[in-house]
């Protein structure tokens, strides 16, 4: 089996890696309790929090060096920043002694502001000078699937991230991107 991976792996944030609207169900000021991992809180104590899986998704693909995106339309911008600043993220499996990770840092590129999917790409694209088709993005909204037709390979993720939604991302994006393997001619045995 393949393990050829996108070069950048892009997330919706709101019902994708965590499960509320930043702009809706979030009321600032958000704080960290002490160093509690994965949790922030707002005024009113309403908890926010990355999805199970998400943190182990993130170290694979920081360990894989794929840069990461966060592609959100949020009228809260500045709020889902602050989120990201204070999410402590824990340290992956088999590595219990070192520190969490801010959330933040996982993230290479944020295009967080209202306004459509498709103009969040183009702006990745010119930041990264990747192709579209070295893209992958999962959002929990079938409207934003509009990023395919600039080349963006989409997974729809209604119930939010998970390794199972994760890896039929990656599969799918496997499927129309397979490995082109380019023969040596000197090499082939040539009759």
């Amino acid at each position: 089996m393949t393990s050829r991976l996108p070069k950048l792996v892009a997330f919706d944030l709101d019902y994708t890696l965590w499960d509320l609207w930043i702009d809706t169900h979030v009321n600032p000021p958000l704080q960290r309790v002490g160093n509690a991992v994965n949790e922030v809180r707002d005024r009113n104590n309403q908890k926010i929090a990355f999805y199970r899986h998400v943190p182990e998704i993130l170290h694979r693909l920081r360990e894989a060096g794929v840069i990461i995106a966060a592609c959100s339309r949020t009228h809260a911008p500045d709020l889902a920043r602050q989120a990201l600043n204070l999410l402590l993220v824990p340290p992956p499996a088999g590595h219990k002694g070192e520190p969490p990770t801010p959330a933040v840092k996982f993230f290479d590129q944020m295009e967080i502001y209202p306004g459509s999917k498709i103009r969040h790409f183009k702006e990745l694209h010119k930041k990264t000078g990747l192709p579209y088709s070295e893209m992958l993005f999962f959002d929990d909204e079938h409207r934003n699937r509009e990023v395919e037709s600039l080349g963006v390979t989409f997974c729809l993720v209604p119930n939010g991230l998970d390794d199972r939604s994760f890896e039929r991302g990656l599969s799918e994006w496997r499927k129309r991107h397979p490995v082109e393997v380019v023969e040596d001619a000197s090499a082939s045995g040539g009759v």
